[in-house]
């Protein structure tokens, strides 16, 4: 049986300069192969993992490999950074080479052994796929989706024995919960701990407290107290409760509303249709296809749905696309984003689900739509103010096309809403039946509504 060595990380901290304050010791001292580190804003979560990185990385050893993961490149980029720092100025006569593209460190560990140290984003799992690893960090780990963790990430760990770090402010009670109970007593191969902002000496607590007025209660509980709080930050509640849906086929004579988000970049385009029983009846997710096959696509549902109007974003580079639509005779009409429109259409939605009026497909039938929804939260800017909105890296252009598709769900309530945006429907032109309808201006009781 091979003795593994480790370093005497105490050693190497006062080396390094470095004097963990008593939340970080907890975490350095513990051996436990799964350890779960939840702690609030600003207490030192990516240097305590950076100097965890470090000291595996040194480890005397013929090769090991250790990865610095996160759900997006650049807070994966944030621990590595660390460690890249911290390497160049105390370290540098250990490094073989940093190859700055990959994101990838090599050093001379202090068995002569080589020892390789890289930032991996969680975005494409087909990417975290391949070798075993040493060690794993995961930064923001409560953001994760759980089959990453269960799927790709835990698996690399099992051929060389290696160890996990789980560092991250909590948002609700999901998967990260679960394994932080495991590191409560539950199994003996875990560690947790929890530790409010406050435990840092360095910081002033004056400057913590004083956030409160800046930050609804729940939320400051959870990005400064760490505490889990069952939907805190989410503006959606009820989703799982909601999708317990599946896709219908038309039924003659009934009346059907339609969402259309407009692909931006590298976002997805995606369609969504309900019906008047305010059921998803519909949705069309695509990526990179041509706007000719899009439209075409699009054409074709809302033929088959009952020739069902569309609420689509027009705003921007969308006005174009908006305009083709109209062309193709498609019974389009354009919303244009700003910030309170914008909010009117999330909070419509946000209210639906609320009342459980909305029933969603299942979470197996469209997991994006569920995982979107679910990731759909409250976040405060430099400024001060709140806003909704998907956190970075993730796509929110299924809650886009869903909160347009519902409310369009008012005209079939009658509510008006597509004849206060079309004015007049009927035409005195019968020489031109098949021309674009004219759409005169709204009155400004419907935000964001272009007319065209």
């Amino acid at each position: 049986m091979t003795t593994r060595l480790e370093v005497n990380k105490q050693a190497l901290f006062r080396d390094l300069r470095y004097q963990p304050h008593k939340g970080q010791d907890a975490v350095h001292r513990s051996r436990a192969p799964r350890r779960i580190l939840i702690a609030g804003t600003r207490f030192g979560k990516s240097l305590c993992a950076s100097m965890e990185a470090v000291a595996a990385a040194l480890a005397p050893c013929e090769r090991s490999v250790g990865w610095c993961a996160a759900p997006t490149f650049d807070l994966a980029d944030r621990v590595f950074t660390q460690i890249q720092l911290i390497v160049m100025r105390d370290l540098a006569h250990h490094i073989i080479s940093i190859k700055e593209s990959e994101r990838r460190i090599i050093l001379r560990n202090l068995g002569g052994g080589i020892s390789e140290i890289r930032a991996k984003t969680c975005d494409n799992p087909v990417s975290l796929l391949g070798e075993g690893l040493n060690w794993l960090i995961i930064d923001e780990a409560a953001r994760l989706k759980p089959s990453i963790w269960h799927s790709h990430l835990s698996q690399r760990l099992i051929d060389h024995r290696g160890w996990a770090l789980l560092i991250s402010t909590p948002k609700g009670k999901g998967w990260l919960w679960d394994m932080y109970m495991r590191g409560q007593g539950r199994d003996p191969d875990y560690a947790s701990w929890r530790f409010a902002s406050s435990v840092n000496p360095y910081l002033d607590a004056q400057l913590i407290e004083a956030e409160r007025s800046r930050l609804p209660e729940r939320a400051w509980r959870e990005a400064f107290g760490a505490e889990f709080i069952e939907g805190s930050g989410s503006v959606f509640r009820n989703v799982r409760d909601c999708a317990t849906g599946t896709f219908l086929e038309p039924v003659p004579d009934a009346r059907y509303a339609a969402g259309l988000d407009l692909a931006k970049t590298e976002d997805f385009t995606v369609f969504v249709i309900i019906d008047e029983q305010k059921r998803v009846v519909f949705l069309d997710r695509f990526h990179r296809v041509d706007w000719s096959i899009q439209i075409a696509r699009i054409k074709a549902a809302t033929q088959r749905f009952d020739d069902c109007s569309v609420l689509v974003d027009s705003t921007g580079s969308g006005e174009p696309i908006y305009e083709r639509l109209c062309e193709e005779d498609i019974d389009a009409v354009g919303y244009g984003f700003t910030s309170a429109s914008k909010a009117a259409l999330i909070n419509n939605l946000a209210l639906m689900l609320e009342k459980r009026e909305l029933t969603l497909p299942r979470a197996d039938l469209c997991p994006e739509l569920i995982d979107e929804l679910e990731s759909f939260e409250y976040s405060v800017t430099e400024s001060g103010n709140v806003r909704m909105s998907a956190p970075s890296g993730v796509h929110d252009d299924c809650v886009i096309a869903l909160a347009l598709a519902a409310w369009g769900v008012k005209d079939l309530e009658g509510e008006g809403f597509f004849e206060v945006a079309y004015g007049d429907e009927e035409s005195d032109d019968d020489d031109e039946p098949d021309a674009p309808r004219p759409r005169p201006a709204p009155p400004i009781d419907w935000p964001g509504v272009v007319p065209r």
